[in-house]
C-alpha cells in the first residue's frame, strides 16, 4: 500500500494516531485486530482528517523505541512490527506495519484470550469475542468446526443409514444426465466419518460431529437462511420476508426459489422456441447462496440473509474471508472452504461441481447478462455479493423486467436479436418493436450530459470511479450510504468526495438527505 493510499483515510487496514498515547492499550487493539485479520498499518502524526501534522525530529527516535516496546511486550503470541519513517511535506511521520499474523488468536496479554482479542471491522477495532476467537483457533490448528464432534449427542446406526439414502437421493435428483446418475454411489458410516460429519466414541457408538448438526438441522441446530424482499433500495420497508430452517439442501433450494419468484422473468425466442430468460442468471444466484453456506461460520450468531432490492440482489454470509484469501484471488478462481465437512457432502450431492470456479463463471455470466460486475464487500465478520440489477431511471423498476416480456411477444426483430432485448433498453419501455436495436446511450442516466466528444472524457482513480458508480445507480444516494456500501469509513467518503468537487467532476442540487448528485463529466 503506498503512502497516498494509507492516507486517503481510515479503514479496515489504515488507522491515524496524531500522537503516540500515554496508554498504548489505545493502539494495541489494533496492533492485534490488524494480526487476527489481513494486516494493517498505523500512522503516527496524522489527525483524523488524514492531515500530516508531523512528530518533532527530536522525539521520533525515542517514540518508535516505545512504540517497538509496547507491541513486544503486550501481545500474546508476539509480535513483531515493522517501523518506519515517512516524510510529506518536509513533516515527518512514523509507519507501523503489521503483517497478518499465523499463530492466531492474538490477544492482549494484560486482558487474556477471552476479553483481550481484538479484529478489525471497517475503520475500528473491536472485541471478538469467544465465537470468533475459537473460530481463529480452529483455523490456524487446520481444522474446520464444523468436524468438531458433540460429545453431548448420540446418533444411533438408523439414524446414520436415513441420513445415508438421504444424501443419495438429493444427489440423483441433482444429477442432469443419466451417465452422472450412474457414477452415484452408496455412501457408508465410513464415509461419514471421513468427510467429518461422524466421529466415533470410545465405546464404539458415534457422536455427530457440528456438520452434521447443521446439515440436517436437528439438535436445535439455529442455522436459517433468511430472505426479504425490500421495496427501494435500503431496508426500511419489507415486501415479503421468510425464514427457512430444516436440512440444509432445503433451505438452499427454498432460498434459491424466493428469489426466482422475487426478480423479472421474461423470455427470448431461439427459433421457433421460447426460451424463459431471468434477468439475473439463475445458476449465479444459486451458486452464491450454496457458497454463502458452505461458507458461513456457524459459531456467529447469525445468519445468511437474501436480500433483493430494486437496483440489487444482496447475499450475506456470516464470517469474513478466510486467511490467505483476497477478493481479487477470489475473482481468479482461489477457493478455500470454511467448513470443509459440509463441503465434502455438498459435492456428493451435486451443489458442487468445482472448487473454485464458481466466481468466475459468476463474473462472466453476469457479462454475458450486459450487467455490471458483481461487487464483493469483506467485513471481516461478514461477507457480501451484490448482484445489481438493471434501473430504469424513470419509474425506479427494472429495466429488464419491461424488456424481455417485450421480446416475448414473438416480433420478427426480437428473434433477430434477442440478447440485447434482455439487456433492457429505454425504447422497449415505450412498447416498440425495437427492442433488439437497444442503443447502449439508452442506457445511460437520463440526467447524464450527452459526452459523444472525447475531449469531455477524464480519468477516474479507483476510488473516485466507486463513488461515481455507486452514483450512477443511485444519484440521491447519501454519503453514509456510500460508506455503508463500499465498506469504507465515512471520513473516507468525504475525502475523495472532496477531491471529485475539487477537479469539478461531481456536484450535489439540493440537500445532504433529499438532495440528487450529479455527474458533470464523463
Amino acid at each position: 500500500m503506498t503512502i497516498e493510499e494509507m492516507l486517503a483515510g481510515e479503514s479496515k487496514n489504515v488507522e491515524f494516531k496524531v500522537e503516540r498515547p500515554k496508554d498504548s492499550i489505545k493502539y494495541i487493539k489494533s496492533v492485534v485486530a490488524f494480526a487476527n485479520g489481513s494486516g494493517g498499518y498505523i500512522l503516527f502524526g496524522v489527525d483524523d482528517l488524514g492531515r500530516v501534522v508531523g512528530i518533532p525530529k527530536e522525539k521520533i527516535f525515542s517514540e518508535i523505541d516505545a512504540i517497538t516496546t509496547a507491541i513486544s511486550d503486550s501481545c500474546e503470541p508476539v509480535i513483531v512490527p515493522d517501523v518506519y519513517l515517512q516524510t510529506i511535506d518536509e513533516k515527518t511521520i512514523i509507519v507501523v506495519e503489521i503483517n497478518a499474523g499465523r499463530q492466531r488468536p492474538y490477544y492482549i496479554k494484560a486482558k487474556g484470550i477471552v476479553d483481550g482479542t481484538y479484529i478489525r471491522v471497517s475503520g475500528t477495532s473491536r472485541l471478538a469475542g469467544r465465537e470468533l476467537t475459537a473460530e481463529m483457533y480452529y483455523e490456524d490448528e487446520g481444522r474446520s468446526y464444523d468436524s468438531v464432534a458433540r460429545k453431548d449427542l448420540m446418533v444411533n446406526n438408523k439414524e446414520i443409514q436415513d441420513l445415508c439414502i438421504r444424501l443419495k437421493q438429493v444427489a440423483l435428483a441433482n444429477c442432469r444426465s443419466e451417465v452422472q446418475k450412474e457414477s452415484i454411489k452408496n455412501i457408508t458410516k465410513n464415509v461419514l466419518i471421513s468427510w467429518g460429519l461422524l466421529a466415533e466414541a470410545p465405546n464404539g457408538k458415534f457422536h455427530p460431529t457440528n456438520g452434521y448438526v447443521a446439515l440436517l438441522g436437528v439438535f436445535g441446530s439455529s442455522f436459517h437462511i433468511q430472505c426479504g424482499m425490500f421495496k427501494g433500495n435500503t431496508r426500511s420497508v419489507f415486501v415479503d420476508k421468510r425464514e427457512y430452517s430444516g436440512p440444509l439442501w432445503e433451505q438452499i433450494e427454498n432460498a434459491f426459489q424466493f428469489v426466482l419468484r422475487n426478480i423479472h422473468l421474461g423470455a427470448r425466442l431461439e427459433g421457433l422456441f421460447r426460451q424463459d430468460i431471468y434477468e439475473l442468471p439463475p445458476d449465479g444466484i444459486r451458486e452464491l447462496i450454496i457458497n454463502a453456506v458452505v461458507n458461513s461460520s456457524f459459531l456467529q450468531n447469525s445468519n445468511v440473509q437474501v436480500a433483493i432490492f430494486d437496483n440489487r440482489l444482496e447475499i450475506t454470509s456470516p464470517g469474513g474471508l478466510m486467511p490467505g484469501v483476497s477478493i481479487d484471488r477470489m475473482k481468479e478462481g482461489f477457493s478455500k472452504i470454511r467448513n470443509r465437512a459440509l463441503a465434502h457432502a455438498f459435492v456428493y450431492m451435486n451443489l458442487i461441481e468445482s472448487w473454485g470456479s464458481g466466481i468466475p463463471k459468476l463474473m462472466q455470466s453476469m457479462y454475458e447478462y450486459g450487467l455490471q460486475e458483481p461487487e464483493f464487500i469483506d467485513m471481516d465478520i461478514a461477507f457480501r455479493v451484490n448482484l445489481f440489477r438493471k434501473i430504469d431511471e424513470k419509474v425506479g423498476g427494472s429495466k429488464n423486467n419491461i424488456s424481455v416480456n417485450q421480446a416475448s411477444q414473438g416480433t420478427d426483430q426480437a428473434s433477430q436479436g434477442t440478447d440485447q432485448a434482455s439487456q433492457g433498453t429505454d425504447q422497449a419501455s415505450q412498447g416498440t418493436d425495437q427492442a433488439s436495436q437497444g442503443t447502449d446511450q439508452a442506457n445511460q442516466d437520463i440526467d447524464q450530459p450527452n459526452f459523444s466528444s472525447s475531449k469531455n472524457l477524464v480519468e477516474y482513480g479507483k476510488e473516485e470511479k466507486a463513488i461515481v458508480d455507486l452514483v450512477l445507480q443511485d444519484p440521491r444516494i447519501t454519503q453514509q450510504e456510500m460508506a455503508l456500501n463500499l465498506g469504507w469509513t465515512p471520513a473516507k467518503v468525504k475525502y475523495y468526495i472532496a477531491k471529485l468537487r475539487q477537479r469539478k467532476l461531481i456536484t450535489r442540487n439540493g440537500s445532504s438527505q433529499k438532495g440528487e448528485w450529479k455527474i458533470l463529466k464523463n
